[in-house]
Protein backbone atom coordinates (compact mmCIF):
# COMPACT_ATOMS: atom_id res chain seq x y z
CA UNK A 1 0.00 0.00 0.00
CA UNK A 2 2.95 2.44 0.97
CA UNK A 3 4.14 2.01 -3.08
CA UNK A 4 0.62 3.01 -4.16
CA UNK A 5 0.77 6.23 -2.28
CA UNK A 6 4.29 7.34 -2.90
CA UNK A 7 3.73 6.45 -6.82
CA UNK A 8 0.86 8.97 -6.49
CA UNK A 9 2.32 11.70 -4.99
CA UNK A 10 5.16 11.19 -7.33
CA UNK A 11 3.28 11.26 -10.00
CA UNK A 12 1.14 14.59 -8.22
CA UNK A 13 4.54 16.71 -8.30
CA UNK A 14 5.86 14.88 -11.31
CA UNK A 15 3.11 16.80 -13.40
CA UNK A 16 2.65 19.87 -11.44
CA UNK A 17 6.36 20.20 -12.17
CA UNK A 18 5.78 19.33 -15.84
CA UNK A 19 2.90 21.56 -16.30
CA UNK A 20 0.95 18.78 -17.56
CA UNK A 21 -1.56 18.87 -14.54
CA UNK A 22 -2.69 22.21 -15.92
CA UNK A 23 -3.33 20.99 -19.43
CA UNK A 24 -6.03 18.27 -17.73
CA UNK A 25 -9.80 19.15 -17.32
CA UNK A 26 -10.50 22.38 -16.21
CA UNK A 27 -7.57 23.73 -16.15
CA UNK A 28 -6.87 24.48 -19.69
CA UNK A 29 -10.26 27.01 -19.39
CA UNK A 30 -7.93 28.82 -16.89
CA UNK A 31 -4.61 28.91 -19.00
CA UNK A 32 -6.40 30.47 -21.29
CA UNK A 33 -8.47 33.09 -19.57
CA UNK A 34 -7.68 36.79 -19.46
CA UNK A 35 -7.85 37.56 -15.80
CA UNK A 36 -4.97 35.76 -13.45
CA UNK A 37 -7.27 32.92 -11.42
CA UNK A 38 -7.09 34.23 -7.20
CA UNK A 39 -8.00 31.61 -4.93
CA UNK A 40 -7.52 32.30 -0.81
CA UNK A 41 -6.49 29.63 1.49
CA UNK A 42 -8.93 30.83 4.28
CA UNK A 43 -11.16 33.95 4.91
CA UNK A 44 -15.17 33.57 5.85
CA UNK A 45 -17.89 34.31 4.02
CA UNK A 46 -18.83 38.51 4.35
CA UNK A 47 -21.46 40.15 5.95
CA UNK A 48 -21.99 42.15 2.84
CA UNK A 49 -21.65 40.10 -0.31
CA UNK A 50 -20.82 42.80 -2.61
CA UNK A 51 -17.17 42.19 -1.01
CA UNK A 52 -16.88 38.90 -3.00
CA UNK A 53 -16.94 40.61 -6.24
CA UNK A 54 -14.64 43.79 -4.98
CA UNK A 55 -11.99 41.09 -3.47
CA UNK A 56 -11.22 39.57 -6.71
CA UNK A 57 -10.74 36.15 -6.19
CA UNK A 58 -12.32 33.37 -7.66
CA UNK A 59 -12.52 30.96 -5.01
CA UNK A 60 -11.04 30.76 -1.01
CA UNK A 61 -11.52 27.72 1.60
CA UNK A 62 -14.36 29.18 3.94
CA UNK A 63 -13.91 28.97 7.39
CA UNK A 64 -17.90 28.15 8.40
CA UNK A 65 -17.00 26.39 11.73
CA UNK A 66 -18.09 28.03 15.34
CA UNK A 67 -16.78 27.76 18.72
CA UNK A 68 -17.49 26.92 22.46
CA UNK A 69 -15.03 28.68 24.44
CA UNK A 70 -13.11 25.93 27.08
CA UNK A 71 -11.46 27.49 29.79
CA UNK A 72 -8.01 25.57 30.63
CA UNK A 73 -6.88 24.30 33.87
CA UNK A 74 -3.80 26.69 33.10
CA UNK A 75 -6.02 29.46 32.91
CA UNK A 76 -5.92 29.90 29.24
CA UNK A 77 -8.62 29.66 26.71
CA UNK A 78 -8.58 26.69 24.40
CA UNK A 79 -11.58 27.69 21.63
CA UNK A 80 -13.28 24.00 20.71
CA UNK A 81 -15.09 23.62 17.48
CA UNK A 82 -17.78 21.28 18.87
CA UNK A 83 -20.31 18.87 16.85
CA UNK A 84 -23.08 20.92 17.98
CA UNK A 85 -21.75 24.67 17.23
CA UNK A 86 -20.10 23.49 13.78
CA UNK A 87 -23.66 21.75 13.31
CA UNK A 88 -25.08 24.86 13.26
CA UNK A 89 -22.66 26.94 11.59
CA UNK A 90 -22.46 24.58 8.93
CA UNK A 91 -26.59 24.58 8.20
CA UNK A 92 -26.37 28.64 8.44
CA UNK A 93 -23.58 28.82 5.74
CA UNK A 94 -25.40 26.33 3.52
CA UNK A 95 -28.53 28.09 3.50
CA UNK A 96 -26.81 31.31 2.72
CA UNK A 97 -24.98 29.60 -0.48
CA UNK A 98 -28.25 28.13 -1.47
CA UNK A 99 -30.24 31.63 -0.95
CA UNK A 100 -27.21 33.68 -3.40
CA UNK A 101 -26.83 31.51 -6.47
CA UNK A 102 -25.89 34.58 -8.66
CA UNK A 103 -22.72 35.21 -6.53
CA UNK A 104 -21.93 31.90 -4.80
CA UNK A 105 -21.07 28.67 -5.52
CA UNK A 106 -20.64 25.60 -2.73
CA UNK A 107 -17.39 24.13 -3.86
CA UNK A 108 -17.51 20.59 -4.20
CA UNK A 109 -14.70 19.98 -6.79
CA UNK A 110 -11.84 22.10 -8.89
CA UNK A 111 -14.28 22.14 -11.36
CA UNK A 112 -16.16 24.60 -9.41
CA UNK A 113 -13.42 27.25 -9.49
CA UNK A 114 -13.13 26.98 -12.93
CA UNK A 115 -16.99 27.82 -12.97
CA UNK A 116 -17.02 31.02 -10.66
CA UNK A 117 -14.34 32.24 -12.43
CA UNK A 118 -16.07 32.36 -15.87
CA UNK A 119 -19.22 33.68 -14.21
CA UNK A 120 -18.15 35.97 -11.97
CA UNK A 121 -19.31 34.02 -9.00
CA UNK A 122 -16.75 33.10 -6.14
CA UNK A 123 -16.73 29.19 -4.97
CA UNK A 124 -16.56 28.46 -0.96
CA UNK A 125 -15.19 25.56 -0.07
CA UNK A 126 -16.37 24.86 3.30
CA UNK A 127 -13.47 24.36 5.57
CA UNK A 128 -13.59 23.28 9.74
CA UNK A 129 -10.65 24.81 11.73
CA UNK A 130 -10.31 21.59 14.08
CA UNK A 131 -11.75 18.01 14.19
CA UNK A 132 -12.77 18.31 17.38
CA UNK A 133 -16.63 18.36 16.18
CA UNK A 134 -16.07 14.98 14.89
CA UNK A 135 -14.21 13.55 18.54
CA UNK A 136 -17.68 12.10 19.61
CA UNK A 137 -17.34 9.58 16.72
CA UNK A 138 -14.26 8.05 17.41
CA UNK A 139 -16.00 5.00 18.48
CA UNK A 140 -18.68 4.89 15.32
CA UNK A 141 -16.15 4.83 12.76
CA UNK A 142 -15.99 8.58 12.44
CA UNK A 143 -19.54 8.97 11.10
CA UNK A 144 -20.37 12.40 12.53
CA UNK A 145 -17.36 13.12 9.27
CA UNK A 146 -19.83 11.86 6.78
CA UNK A 147 -22.71 14.36 8.12
CA UNK A 148 -20.33 17.03 7.65
CA UNK A 149 -19.29 15.61 4.05
CA UNK A 150 -22.99 15.35 3.27
CA UNK A 151 -23.53 19.14 4.07
CA UNK A 152 -20.70 20.10 1.75
CA UNK A 153 -17.39 19.94 4.69
CA UNK A 154 -14.55 19.97 1.97
CA UNK A 155 -11.49 20.41 4.31
CA UNK A 156 -10.61 19.74 7.81
CA UNK A 157 -8.29 21.32 9.92
CA UNK A 158 -7.16 18.38 12.87
CA UNK A 159 -6.67 20.91 15.44
CA UNK A 160 -6.36 24.83 16.45
CA UNK A 161 -3.84 25.75 18.22
CA UNK A 162 -3.73 23.32 21.34
CA UNK A 163 -3.92 19.17 21.03
CA UNK A 164 -7.14 17.37 20.54
CA UNK A 165 -7.92 13.62 20.61
CA UNK A 166 -6.50 13.55 17.00
CA UNK A 167 -3.88 15.93 16.70
CA UNK A 168 -1.02 17.71 19.02
CA UNK A 169 -1.15 21.53 18.64
CA UNK A 170 1.22 24.39 17.72
CA UNK A 171 0.69 25.92 21.33
CA UNK A 172 0.91 22.59 23.55
CA UNK A 173 3.40 23.03 26.89
CA UNK A 174 3.65 21.91 30.13
CA UNK A 175 6.02 22.06 33.01
CA UNK A 176 8.81 19.92 33.03
CA UNK A 177 9.84 18.00 36.55
CA UNK A 178 11.55 20.93 37.41
CA UNK A 179 8.98 23.43 37.15
CA UNK A 180 9.90 24.83 33.88
CA UNK A 181 7.64 25.25 31.28
CA UNK A 182 8.39 23.07 27.87
CA UNK A 183 6.74 22.75 24.39
CA UNK A 184 5.32 19.70 23.81
CA UNK A 185 5.85 17.95 20.07
CA UNK A 186 2.74 15.71 20.48
CA UNK A 187 2.55 13.12 17.51
CA UNK A 188 -0.91 11.81 16.08
CA UNK A 189 -2.78 9.18 18.58
CA UNK A 190 -4.29 6.24 17.09
CA UNK A 191 -7.74 8.37 16.77
CA UNK A 192 -5.59 10.98 14.58
CA UNK A 193 -4.05 8.17 12.01
CA UNK A 194 -7.96 6.72 11.74
CA UNK A 195 -9.29 10.02 10.72
CA UNK A 196 -6.33 10.83 8.03
CA UNK A 197 -7.58 7.56 6.77
CA UNK A 198 -11.57 8.24 6.94
CA UNK A 199 -10.67 12.20 5.17
CA UNK A 200 -8.56 10.22 2.35
CA UNK A 201 -11.18 7.76 1.77
CA UNK A 202 -14.00 10.56 1.86
CA UNK A 203 -12.16 13.09 -0.50
CA UNK A 204 -12.33 15.73 1.85
CA UNK A 205 -8.58 17.95 2.28
CA UNK A 206 -6.91 17.24 5.33
CA UNK A 207 -5.01 20.77 6.79
CA UNK A 208 -2.41 20.73 8.92
CA UNK A 209 -2.55 24.64 10.12
CA UNK A 210 -1.76 24.66 14.36
CA UNK A 211 -1.36 20.98 14.38
CA UNK A 212 2.31 20.70 16.25
CA UNK A 213 5.07 19.83 13.97
CA UNK A 214 5.28 15.81 14.50
CA UNK A 215 1.39 15.53 13.98
CA UNK A 216 2.33 17.34 11.10
CA UNK A 217 4.86 15.10 9.88
CA UNK A 218 3.04 12.27 10.54
CA UNK A 219 0.08 13.09 8.47
CA UNK A 220 2.30 14.22 5.48
CA UNK A 221 3.53 10.30 5.88
CA UNK A 222 0.11 8.48 6.36
CA UNK A 223 -1.95 10.16 3.46
CA UNK A 224 -2.43 9.39 0.46
CA UNK A 225 -3.59 12.04 -1.08
CA UNK A 226 -1.77 15.99 -0.91
CA UNK A 227 -2.26 17.97 2.22
CA UNK A 228 -2.05 21.55 2.63
CA UNK A 229 -1.25 24.37 5.89
CA UNK A 230 -3.74 26.43 4.61
CA UNK A 231 -2.79 29.34 6.50
CA UNK A 232 0.83 29.86 8.69
CA UNK A 233 4.14 31.17 8.33
CA UNK A 234 7.91 30.53 8.41
CA UNK A 235 9.88 29.79 11.59
CA UNK A 236 13.18 30.25 10.38
CA UNK A 237 11.96 33.56 9.93
CA UNK A 238 10.40 34.31 12.88
CA UNK A 239 10.75 31.73 16.04
CA UNK A 240 7.67 31.35 17.54
CA UNK A 241 5.46 27.82 17.88
CA UNK A 242 2.91 29.35 15.64
CA UNK A 243 5.33 29.49 12.91
CA UNK A 244 6.60 25.73 10.92
CA UNK A 245 9.54 24.56 10.75
CA UNK A 246 11.24 23.66 7.26
CA UNK A 247 11.02 19.44 7.80
CA UNK A 248 7.30 20.49 8.08
CA UNK A 249 7.03 22.48 4.98
CA UNK A 250 9.26 20.30 3.18
CA UNK A 251 6.87 17.45 4.31
CA UNK A 252 3.75 18.79 3.17
CA UNK A 253 5.24 19.94 -0.66
CA UNK A 254 6.30 15.62 -0.86
CA UNK A 255 2.97 14.94 -0.46
CA UNK A 256 2.07 17.23 -3.45
CA UNK A 257 0.41 19.97 -1.21
CA UNK A 258 1.04 23.20 -0.56
CA UNK A 259 1.80 25.52 2.34
CA UNK A 260 -0.41 29.11 2.65
CA UNK A 261 0.69 32.22 3.68
CA UNK A 262 -1.13 34.35 5.82
CA UNK A 263 -1.76 37.73 7.29
CA UNK A 264 -1.10 37.70 10.77
CA UNK A 265 1.84 40.30 10.99
CA UNK A 266 3.11 39.62 14.49
CA UNK A 267 3.82 35.81 13.22
CA UNK A 268 5.97 37.44 9.81
CA UNK A 269 7.97 39.92 11.31
CA UNK A 270 9.66 41.35 14.83
CA UNK A 271 9.97 44.17 13.38
CA UNK A 272 8.45 47.52 13.68
CA UNK A 273 6.95 48.32 10.77
CA UNK A 274 5.36 45.39 8.99
CA UNK A 275 5.97 45.87 5.08
CA UNK A 276 5.25 43.68 1.88
CA UNK A 277 8.57 42.79 1.63
CA UNK A 278 8.16 40.97 4.84
CA UNK A 279 5.05 38.93 3.51
CA UNK A 280 7.33 38.26 0.53
CA UNK A 281 9.99 36.78 2.30
CA UNK A 282 7.92 34.10 3.38
CA UNK A 283 7.01 33.59 0.35
CA UNK A 284 10.59 32.95 -0.93
CA UNK A 285 11.46 30.84 1.62
CA UNK A 286 8.86 28.47 1.03
CA UNK A 287 9.53 28.45 -2.60
CA UNK A 288 13.14 27.63 -1.85
CA UNK A 289 12.17 25.04 0.80
CA UNK A 290 9.31 23.29 -1.36
CA UNK A 291 9.46 24.49 -4.43
CA UNK A 292 7.48 26.79 -6.32
CA UNK A 293 4.24 24.28 -6.28
CA UNK A 294 4.40 24.50 -2.57
CA UNK A 295 3.75 28.43 -2.67
CA UNK A 296 0.21 29.75 -2.05
CA UNK A 297 -1.72 33.06 -0.54
CA UNK A 298 -3.97 32.95 2.75
CA UNK A 299 -5.89 35.73 4.72
CA UNK A 300 -7.19 34.37 8.26
CA UNK A 301 -8.69 37.80 8.14
CA UNK A 302 -12.49 38.92 6.45
CA UNK A 303 -11.86 39.93 2.82
CA UNK A 304 -11.77 43.53 3.57
CA UNK A 305 -8.89 43.01 6.33
CA UNK A 306 -9.06 42.90 10.00
CA UNK A 307 -12.17 44.82 10.63
CA UNK A 308 -10.91 46.87 13.83
CA UNK A 309 -7.82 47.77 11.99
CA UNK A 310 -9.70 49.25 9.47
CA UNK A 311 -11.65 50.94 11.62
CA UNK A 312 -8.71 52.19 13.27
CA UNK A 313 -6.72 53.38 9.36
CA UNK A 314 -4.82 50.57 10.23
CA UNK A 315 -2.80 52.20 13.14
CA UNK A 316 -1.21 48.99 14.31
CA UNK A 317 -0.26 50.70 17.67
CA UNK A 318 -3.89 50.88 18.80
CA UNK A 319 -5.05 48.25 17.06
CA UNK A 320 -2.84 44.94 19.06
CA UNK A 321 -3.71 46.30 22.02
CA UNK A 322 -6.89 43.21 21.64
CA UNK A 323 -3.88 40.60 21.78
CA UNK A 324 -2.41 41.14 24.29
CA UNK A 325 -3.96 39.87 26.89
CA UNK A 326 -3.77 36.26 24.94
CA UNK A 327 -0.41 36.83 24.03
CA UNK A 328 0.49 37.14 28.05
CA UNK A 329 -0.95 34.56 28.89
CA UNK A 330 0.88 32.15 26.34
CA UNK A 331 3.92 33.99 27.43
CA UNK A 332 3.47 32.92 30.77
CA UNK A 333 4.00 29.50 30.40
CA UNK A 334 6.89 30.03 28.46
CA UNK A 335 5.58 29.28 24.71
CA UNK A 336 8.24 29.14 22.27
CA UNK A 337 8.01 33.18 20.32
CA UNK A 338 5.51 34.96 23.02
CA UNK A 339 9.00 35.96 24.70
CA UNK A 340 8.22 39.03 22.27
CA UNK A 341 5.73 41.55 22.39
CA UNK A 342 4.01 42.11 19.23
CA UNK A 343 3.54 45.56 18.24
CA UNK A 344 1.41 45.30 14.96
CA UNK A 345 -1.41 43.01 13.66
CA UNK A 346 -1.57 44.33 9.87
CA UNK A 347 0.64 44.88 6.76
CA UNK A 348 -1.14 48.16 6.17
CA UNK A 349 -1.09 47.83 2.32
CA UNK A 350 -2.17 44.02 2.92
CA UNK A 351 -5.47 44.83 4.97
CA UNK A 352 -7.55 45.51 1.87
CA UNK A 353 -10.50 44.61 -0.19
CA UNK A 354 -7.86 44.33 -2.80
CA UNK A 355 -4.69 42.73 -1.32
CA UNK A 356 -4.72 39.88 -3.80
CA UNK A 357 -3.46 42.09 -6.64
CA UNK A 358 -1.47 44.10 -4.77
CA UNK A 359 0.21 40.62 -3.54
CA UNK A 360 0.15 39.98 -7.71
CA UNK A 361 1.99 43.00 -8.25
CA UNK A 362 4.24 42.61 -5.43
CA UNK A 363 5.56 39.17 -6.68
CA UNK A 364 6.62 40.62 -9.68
CA UNK A 365 8.16 42.98 -8.40
CA UNK A 366 10.10 41.08 -6.47
CA UNK A 367 10.81 38.51 -9.87
CA UNK A 368 8.80 35.89 -9.70
CA UNK A 369 8.13 35.11 -13.26
CA UNK A 370 4.20 35.15 -14.88
CA UNK A 371 4.08 31.62 -15.08
CA UNK A 372 4.89 31.50 -11.14
CA UNK A 373 2.39 34.68 -10.17
CA UNK A 374 -0.06 31.85 -11.70
CA UNK A 375 0.76 29.25 -9.50
CA UNK A 376 1.07 31.12 -6.27
CA UNK A 377 -1.81 32.80 -7.16
CA UNK A 378 -4.21 30.37 -7.43
CA UNK A 379 -3.25 27.77 -10.15
CA UNK A 380 -1.32 25.75 -6.76
CA UNK A 381 -4.80 25.78 -4.61
CA UNK A 382 -6.53 24.22 -8.08
CA UNK A 383 -4.03 21.61 -8.49
CA UNK A 384 -4.63 20.37 -4.98
CA UNK A 385 -8.11 20.79 -4.15
CA UNK A 386 -8.47 18.47 -8.31
CA UNK A 387 -5.91 16.02 -6.40
CA UNK A 388 -7.74 15.85 -3.21
CA UNK A 389 -11.25 16.46 -4.25
CA UNK A 390 -11.51 15.26 -7.38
Amino acid sequence: MMKTTLNRRQLIKALAATGLLSQLGSFSTFAAAPKRLYVDGLCFLPDELSDLTDSRIDAYLCDISDIEAIKQSDGTTNYKRTYNACMKSIDKALTRVKQNPDKLILGESAADITRAHHTGKTAVFFQIQGADCVEESISSGLNQVDEFFDKGLRALQLTHHYGNLFSGGALDNAPSSDGVNQGLNKPLTSAGKALIEKLNQKQILIDVSHSSPQSALDTAKLSNAPIVQSHGAVRAIVNHARCSPDEVIKAISDTGGLFGVFMMSFWLTNDKVPTTEHYMAHLKHVAKVGGIDAVAIANDYPLRGQKNLLKLNNDNSKGVKQYLDWWHSLRAKNVLGYEIEPVHVVIPELNHIHRMERIDTALADTGFSSSDRDKIMGGNWQRVLKAALG
